[in-house]
């Protein structure tokens, strides 16, 4: 959620500043602005909409090679010209970006109020401006130090000031802040993608840390240590992987990729011989996993409904109990921490606010917890005692889809390994393995018949209201199907276990309210019908994702055929069409397929 964006250096900053808030732009946001240091002084431009309605504003020549810029999503006070960032001081010489939430903004404000000062926003954010800009300390790092430890909350900063325009000042604190090393020029983004065209060397700051950038280098800093020593990263993206190319949308080429990336991140993590999976980066012993007794897996949104899916797959492989809860809620309820339960944090961009929060609870109270992360170098992943990075590449589109696939794969290959440390037999796990290996041919399957797919979609599109159904391993996948209709088509879509309906939701059932059922080829396929036949006699339309060779005996009015797999892998199979009937059903409407309303990529605050 927002984006920031800084560049020190000898090129003109404005360019570089509105290229990056472009890569930014699917982090979600309503405004955007920048600040441009310049010769005769300061330029600040804020626009409500989009990057394009500022880069229209910026004049055909500003000068200056220092700056910042930010895309803002509004938490307080509304998308206005006077609420985007950047924030200034009163007299215009401090600029302030910021990601995240000042939770004592309210306290500051009136203590800076009784001083006199005039506010003109009604952000947290102009605080930091003003805050910065009263302090009496000698140099900019020392003001911003002395500002920031008046905040409470979370945040990501950047500041730059007219007195000292040499130089950019970052603070993090929650937020993730990377600064980018190039030559005799540097970058500041919160988000690698907006780095990629320039350089491949990074420096993720921490907690607590500070960095003073110039076009010369950095030194980042707290306030107990003058120099935390910090050394660069360098990162493994290409400026292609965050580019649109030949297709109509992210969500479309991330859909399309599937089949090589899950090849990609299957490549050396299979041990035939021996049945089991390659995962050094858990840094668990053999012995150390067999010690477990329970599995706790935390996730928001995709990322919990694909925990529950990978509970399923850890307690049947590895007959240990496995649960899924949402992280978002974890930390709230005082949880017990139990030293012989491995717990397992699930992020596509490894800056979940919620999840991150989640793995500090757990480790202040002395838990083991590994991290199933995409991004490389991002806080969940450097904040965990091990983990298995998914290698899904960039993901932009707000939709998770390759990047929730191979948080299936993810668990498949750890509940394996789990599996074979205890009684799973090297039969079952070469069986597993030869699933695995068929993914993505069959992966591509399922994409090679999208045109089906889309036809049904289109009939979906109307209705304004959906069930999807499914059961013990289907569940997951109906909750699943219902978030990504519901983040892009805006249609209400709910998720039932199939076996709850005459509980309740068949009251709801008539013409006007389509169902997706999940019905795989499996023990539960005969009662999953029944259901499905139940739908239909009270005038229900049924779309029924399955297997060839399920007999559905007419009580579907669709049906999407799946490669049929391993039981435990098939649900990673059913869900790519879900994938594909929330991109046609929000394509049929018209609607921003990478950048739905009200939502963000990364959701970095509470």
């Amino acid at each position: 959620m927002c984006g920031i964006v800084g560049y020190i250096g000898r090129q003109p900053a404005a360019p570089i500043l509105v290229e990056g808030l472009n890569r930014l732009e699917y982090r979600g946001y309503d405004s955007a602005g920048l600040s441009v240091l310049g010769p005769s002084g300061a330029t600040t431009l804020r626009r409500v909409g989009r990057v394009r309605d500022l880069e229209a504003a910026l004049p055909r020549r500003l000068a200056g090679t220092v700056g910042i810029g930010h895309t803002r999503w509004a938490t307080h006070g509304p998308a206005t010209e006077a609420n985007a960032h950047p924030h200034r001081s009163e007299d215009d010489r401090v600029a302030v970006v910021h990601n995240g939430i000042i939770d004592n903004a309210a306290a500051l404000r009136a203590g800076l109020e009784a001083e006199g000062v005039t506010f003109s926003s009604d952000t947290d954010t102009e605080v930091v401006a003003h805050l910065v800009r009263r302090s009496d300390a000698a140099t900019l790092d020392e003001r911003v130090l002395d500002a920031v430890d008046r905040l409470v909350g979370t945040y990501a900063l950047a500041v730059v000031d007219q007195a000292d325009p040499d130089r950019i000042v970052v603070a993090r604190n929650g937020s993730p802040l990377i600064i980018g090393v190039g030559d005799k020029e540097m970058f500041v983004a919160s988000d690698v993608a907006a780095l990629v065209r320039h350089t491949s060397s990074v420096i993720h700051l921490d907690d607590g840390e500070l960095a003073s950038v110039t076009a010369r280098g950095y030194r980042t800093f707290t306030r107990d240590a003058a120099d935390t020593g910090r050394t660069p990263t360098t990162i493994d993206v290409e400026a292609q992987d965050v580019e649109l190319g030949a297709h109509a949308s992210f969500m479309a080429k991330e859909i399309a990729e599937q089949p090589e990336t899950v090849a990609r991140m299957l490549g050396g993590r299979l041990d035939t011989r021996f049945g089991t999976a390659r995962l050094d980066g858990l840094n668990i012993t053999p012995r150390e996993l067999r010690a477990f007794t329970r599995v706790k897996i935390l996730g928001c949104g995709s990322a919990f409904y694909v925990g529950e899916l990978g509970a399923l797959m850890i307690e049947e492989l590895a007959r240990i109990p496995a649960h899924a809860e949402a992280a978002s809620e974890f930390r709230y309820r005082n949880p017990i921490i139990e030293p012989d339960t491995l717990y397992i944090a699930v992020s596509q961009s490894g800056e979940t606010a919620d999840t991150a929060f989640a793995v500090r609870e757990i480790q202040r109270k002395g838990g083991r917890v590994i991290g199933l992360v995409n991004v490389v170098g991002s806080t969940i992943a450097r904040e965990c005692d091990g983990g298995i990075y998914l290698h899904a590449g960039p993901e932009v589109s707000v939709a998770s889809t390759k990047a929730l696939t191979h948080m299936g794969v993810g668990f498949a290959l750890l509940a394996l390994l789990l599996g074979r440390v205890r009684d799973l037999s090297v039969a079952d796990g070469q069986r597993i393995i030869a699933g695995l290996q068929r993914l993505p041919d069959d992966i591509a399957a399922v994409l090679a018949g999208e045109d089906r797919i889309a036809e049904v979609a289109r009939g979906l599109a109307t209705a304004q209201s959906l069930f999807f159904i499914g059961r013990v391993r289907g569940f997951p996948v109906a909750r699943e199907g219902a978030q990504k209709l519901k983040e892009i088509s805006y249609r209400h879509a709910e998720a039932y276990q199939t076996s709850e309906l005459k509980h309740g939701p068949l009251a709801l059932i008539e013409e006007s309210l389509p169902t997706v059922a999940v019905i795989p080829q499996d023990e539960l396929t005969e009662r999953n019908v029944a259901a499905a036949e139940q739908i239909r006699a009270r005038g229900g339309r049924v779309v029924a994702v399955t297997h060839p060779g399920v007999e559905l005996d007419g009580v579907a009015d669709h049906r999407i055929d799946v490669p049929h797999n391993e039981p435990e892998l098939d649900p990673i199979l059913l869900m790519i069409p879900m994938q594909l009937l929330a991109l046609h059903a929000a394509m049929t409407r018209g609607l921003d397929i990478d950048r739905p309303r009200n939502l963000a990529k990364s959701v970095t605050v509470e």
